[in-house]
C-alpha cells in the first residue's frame, strides 16, 4: 500500500505540473513580442534617466524588456536571482512617468532601503507603514491626488493597504484622475500558500484588478517555482500574463557546508577563524534564526575583538539605521542579523555570508546567500549545518502548508555529500545546470569525493527498537534523547541492553536520522507546552516498507 500511495504522490505532481505547464504556454503569445526594442515613445527618455538619474550605463539582462511590457500595460511577472536589478524595473518607469507608482513590499527594512537609495538620487518617494508618523501619512495622501506633487513612488506594506480605508480612498480618487501609473508587487511568491513566506495580506491585492481596471501590475520575487507563479497569476488576476525568467546560477558564488561544532566556544573559534583570516579586511553578513540568537552572537564575536553590529527588527529605527550606516561604510567588518536584514540593499562588495544555522527552505538560503558578490567577484556562501538546528526550525514552521517539506530540502542540501552544490540548487529551482557550469565553485567539485552506498535499514530497525521501548515506558522522545539511548547515553530506561553501540560517530548518526526523517521513515509529533512547541519524533509513513525483509535503505553518505 505505502508503495502505491508513494506512485500515487508521483503521478498527483506529474498532473499538477502539466496543467501549470499549460497555463505557461499561454504566456508564451505574449512573451513573442520583441520587448527588447529601443524604438518605443519612452525609449529615449529611459535611456537619458537611466544615465542622468542613476548613473547606470546600460541595463542588465530582462530589465528591458520587462520595463517596456510594463510601460506598454501589460502585466508581468519577472523572476530574477537577488542581486539582479529588480527593483530598477519600477523605479525607472515610475521617474520617467507623470503619475505615480505604488509599490507594495512586505519588509520596513526593505523599503527603508530603497528610500535610501532613491533619496541618494533625489527621486521623491515616501514609504506608508502602520509605525509611520502622521505627517508622513498627511503629506502622502495629499500627494495622492495634488496633480502638482512631484512625488513618483509609494512604498506600502500589503497589511496597511488592507486595513486602511482612507489610502485605498484616495487611490481611487487617484485612478479617477489618472494619476494612478501602476502597481510593483515585490516578493510576489508571498501571495502563494505554497511559497516559502506566504503572508495572508497578500490576499487582499487580489481586488486591485477589478478595483482599477487597465492599471498593470508588475510581480517581481527572486525564487518561484512553476507551481507558485501560476498560483500567483490566479492569485492576483493576470493569469497568462507575461513571465520573465533569468538563470539562477551565480557563478561568481563559492557554496559550501561545514559541520557545525556543537561546543558553542569551538563554534565561536571557528566564525573567529574565518573573520580574521579567511574573510581579514572584507564585508559580510552572518544569519541567525532568532532575535536572541542574534544578540547573543554580536556580544560574543565583539568580545573576541570583532567590530560586528547585530541588526534586526525589534531595534530602534534610528539604531538601526546607524548599523546599516556603519557597515556600509566598513566600520564594521559584518552585520549579524536576522534574515528581516539584506532584502533590497545596496552594497555590492558583500564577500561572505555565513549562516549560523540552516535555512527554512531552499528559496530563503537562496536569497540570502546571493546577498553575496553583487558586483560579480568571487564570494563565499557558508551553511554551518547541525541536525539539532533542524528541529528547533521545524517547531517554527511545521504550522505552513509546506513548511516541513521546505525546511527538509534544506537538510537534504546539507546531508547530500557528494553531488555539486550548484546541480542541487538548480534542481530545485527547476533549472539544468551541469558540473562544469560550476567550475570548481563549491566545496563537492573542488574536492570531489567517491560516492559511498550504504544501507541503513538495520539501523532504522534499531531505531524502531528504542521507540517502542519508550511508548511502553509512556515516553515521548526528542531527537536528542533518540540520539543518546542509541549510543548508550541518557536515561538508562529508555536504552535497549541488548542493542550494540554503533561503531561510527555520532555525526554519522545524526545524518542517519536525518535521511530517514527526509525521506519518511522518521516523522516529527509536535506537542504544546505552556512555553514552546516541542519537537518529537516517532516511526514514519513508511515503518511498514522498513521492517519487510527485502526492503533497503540506500545513503549515499560515508558512515565514519
Amino acid at each position: 500500500m505505502q508503495k502505491l500511495e508513494d506512485r500515487k504522490k508521483i503521478l498527483t505532481q506529474r498532473k499538477e505540473k502539466l496543467q501549470d505547464d499549460a497555463l505557461l504556454k499561454k504566456s508564451l503569445s505574449v512573451s513573442k513580442k520583441n520587448w527588447n526594442k529601443e524604438d518605443f515613445s519612452w525609449s529615449k527618455d529611459l535611456k537619458k534617466a537611466l544615465k542622468d538619474i542613476f548613473n547606470i550605463e546600460k541595463l542588465r539582462e530582462l530589465q528591458l524588456p520587462t520595463i517596456n511590457a510594463f510601460m506598454s500595460n501589460e502585466d508581468v511577472i519577472l523572476i530574477m536571482p537577488t542581486g539582479g536589478g529588480k527593483s530598477l524595473c519600477y523605479q525607472l518607469p515610475a521617474v520617467i512617468s507623470k503619475g505615480i507608482t505604488i509599490v507594495v513590499s512586505p519588509l520596513l527594512s526593505l523599503m527603508e532601503d530603497q528610500l535610501y537609495g532613491l533619496h541618494k538620487h533625489n527621486v521623491k518617494a515616501r514609504m506608508l507603514s502602520a509605525k509611520g508618523d502622521k505627517e508622513n501619512v498627511k503629506i502622502v495622501m495629499n500627494s495622492l491626488v495634488d496633480k502638482k506633487s512631484d512625488l513618483k513612488l509609494i512604498y506600502v506594506t500589503p497589511e496597511y493597504m488592507a486595513k486602511s480605508n482612507r489610502f485605498m480612498s484616495k487611490l481611487q480618487k487617484a485612478f479617477e484622475m489618472k494619476r494612478l501609473d501602476r502597481f510593483a508587487i515585490d516578493e510576489v511568491h508571498c501571495c502563494s500558500q505554497w511559497g516559502h513566506d506566504f503572508r495572508p495580506d497578500y490576499k487582499f491585492l487580489g481586488i486591485l484588478k477589478s478595483m482599477f481596471p487597465g492599471i498593470p501590475i508588475l510581480g517581481l520575487t527572486a525564487t518561484a517555482p512553476a507551481k507558485i507563479i501560476v498560483d500567483v497569476q490566479k492569485m492576483l488576476d493576470i493569469q497568462g500574463c507575461l513571465v520573465l525568467r533569468a538563470t539562477f546560477n551565480r557563478p561568481n558564488l563559492f557554496y559550501e557546508v561545514r559541520r557545525k561544532p556543537a561546543d558553542k566556544d569551538t563554534c565561536l573559534a571557528m566564525i573567529e577563524n574565518l573573520l580574521k583570516n579567511r574573510f581579514e579586511d572584507k564585508s559580510g553578513i552572518i544569519y541567525t534564526t532568532t532575535i536572541k540568537d542574534a544578540e547573543q552572537l554580536t556580544t560574543d564575536l565583539r568580545s573576541l575583538g570583532l567590530k560586528v553590529g547585530c541588526y534586526h527588527a525589534m531595534l530602534d529605527a534610528g539604531y538601526r539605521s546607524e548599523v546599516y550606516a556603519k557597515w556600509i561604510s566598513g566600520k564594521y567588518q559584518a552585520v549579524v542579523a536576522t534574515i528581516a536584514f539584506g532584502l533590497g540593499i545596496d552594497k555590492p562588495d558583500v564577500r561572505f555570508v555565513i549562516h549560523h544555522c540552516i535555512s527554512k527552505s531552499m528559496e530563503n538560503f537562496y536569497q540570502e546567500s546571493g546577498r553575496a558578490g553583487r558586483d560579480g567577484k568571487k564570494s563565499v556562501c557558508i551553511v554551518l549545518y547541525r541536525l539539532l538546528d533542524a528541529f528547533k526550525l521545524s517547531t517554527m514552521v511545521f504550522q505552513d502548508k509546506v513548511g516541513l517539506q521546505n525546511l527538509y530540502k534544506m537538510l537534504e542540501y546539507c546531508l547530500d555529500q557528494t553531488s555539486c552544490r550548484r546541480s542541487l540548487i538548480a534542481s530545485h529551482f527547476e533549472e539544468t545546470w551541469t558540473r562544469s557550469d560550476c567550475a570548481k565553485m563549491c566545496d563537492h567539485c573542488r574536492k570531489p569525493k567517491e560516492n559511498k552506498q550504504v544501507n541503513i535499514v538495520s539501523h532504522c530497525r534499531q531505531l524502531y527498537q528504542i521507540m517502542t521501548k519508550a511508548v511502553q515506558n509512556e515516553t515521548r522522545l526528542t531527537a536528542l534523547k533518540l540520539i543518546d539511548a542509541w549510543y548508550g547515553k541518557g536515561a538508562s530506561t529508555l536504552r535497549v541492553s541488548s542493542m550494540l553501540i554503533p561503531k561510527f560517530t555520532r555525526e554519522s548518526g545524526e545524518a542517519i536520522i536525518g535521511h530517514l526523517l527526509v525521506n519518511g521513515y522518521l516523522q516529527e509529533d509536535f506537542h504544546f507546552s505552556a512555553y514552546s512547541t516541542i519537537s518529537y519524533l516517532r516511526r514514519g509513513p513508511k515503518a511498514g516498507l522498513a521492517l519487510t525483509d527485502t526492503h533497503e535503505i540506500i545513503f549515499n553518505y560515508e558512515l565514519h
